[in-house]
């Protein structure tokens, strides 16, 4: 039976112990740093704000409604790269107190509320457009088609500028999305002002948009869907907790797999914790470390809590953890009477 004792290195690259268990955090990094990504945040934001305020006094000077509304539209995008920069700037605290994993959902957050804007919008332009079609207006093509190139140049720069980020980040990734989308917008718009310009069909601008809109929804359901999925402590898409857990049992010396968890502290962060059962007489230590190693190096998985313990000699055959009633009193302390999830050991078993 194990001890049950615990060590704790606080700083860069901690562990924890739990009977044989620890957890394996060392040397892993996430991603560019936080700098680099604040940069070329605040790049875009730049470019974004300056040529709004532009196109705020041509809408004026010309009277153009089109215009001052393709200026609200990229406030929302400034919006999304402001709260992505606070997001990373509560991210980047230290953990302490009751906040044991810090602030690092902070940009999670700004994800979904991304995700939510760009849907909220896409149901204004819907409306808008469809409003539109039933009953176009005047459209003046030509000041359309300049303001539309216009804006694209500078969403170009801008999405240019947050490809350089670490996409990898679901908050960098929200922003993305939002100045990509307004990208296409311009897009629409220019292709639309030029087929005003060549036909006079004033319709073609709002059947751009209702094409913007599918983009819009779409990516802000992506959004909210990876961001929910971290909220509800899921498990990362790319890892099938089942195939992992007889992956794990079937390595040498290890009997059994049970309470095995795996979610995401943040976007491309992710954490396994799991309670391991060895042969008797195996060595712990050294199990624990090849398993560590196994999830580092096939799952890029390295903030792992593993609590590994020998099993009782009853369990060998396919006792279950809770059969208390097979063990002796001191082999029983410190199993667990009810696993959370499937039970993994290396023979046919159900999922």
């Amino acid at each position: 039976m194990s001890d049950h004792g615990h060590d704790h290195e606080h700083g860069p690259g901690h562990a924890h112990g739990s009977g044989h268990g620890a957890g394996g955090h060392a040397g892993h990094s996430h991603g560019v740093s936080a700098d680099a990504d604040r940069r070329w945040l605040a790049i875009a934001l730049t470019l974004i704000i300056a040529f709004m305020a532009v196109e705020v006094v041509v809408g004026i000077v010309a009277g153009s409604l089109a215009l001052i509304s393709d200026a609200a539209h990229m406030l929302t995008d400034a919006a999304s790269i402001v709260l992505a920069l606070i997001a990373m700037r509560l991210a980047a605290r230290p953990a302490k107190g009751g906040f044991t994993y810090g602030l690092k959902r902070a940009e999670i957050l700004s994800a979904q509320a991304n995700g939510l804007t760009l849907l909220l919008l896409g149901v204004w332009l819907a409306y808008e457009a469809v409003r539109r079609l039933i009953n176009p207006p005047e459209v003046e093509g030509g000041l359309m088609l300049a303001t539309a190139l216009a804006g694209i140049a500078v969403n170009v720069a801008a999405t240019w500028c947050l490809s350089k980020a670490n996409r990898s980040s679901l908050n960098v990734e929200g922003t993305y999305q939002h100045i990509l989308n307004d990208l296409f917008a311009f897009i629409g718009t220019a292709i639309a002002a030029l087929i005003v310009v060549l036909t006079g069909f004033a319709r073609a601008d709002a059947i751009a948009t209702l094409v913007v809109v599918a983009l819009m929804v779409k990516a802000g359901y992506g959004l909210l869907r990876e961001s929910g999925r971290i909220f509800l402590e899921a498990a990362p898409a790319h890892v099938d907790p089942d195939a992992l857990g007889d992956k794990l049992v079937a390595e040498p010396e290890v009997v059994e797999v049970h309470d095995l968890h795996v979610w995401q502290i943040t976007s491309g962060q992710d954490a396994l914790s799991a309670h391991i059962l060895v042969e008797p007489g195996g060595d712990c230590h050294a199990v624990r470390r090849d398993l560590e190693e196994l999830l580092r190096h096939d799952h890029g998985i390295t903030h792992t809590t593993l609590q590994v313990d020998h099993a009782p000699a009853p369990a060998l055959p396919g006792a279950l953890p809770g059969d208390r009633d097979l063990l002796p009193l001191e082999d029983a302390d410190g199993h667990c009477e009810e696993s959370h999830g499937p039970v993994h050991r290396d023979e046919p078993h159900e999922h």
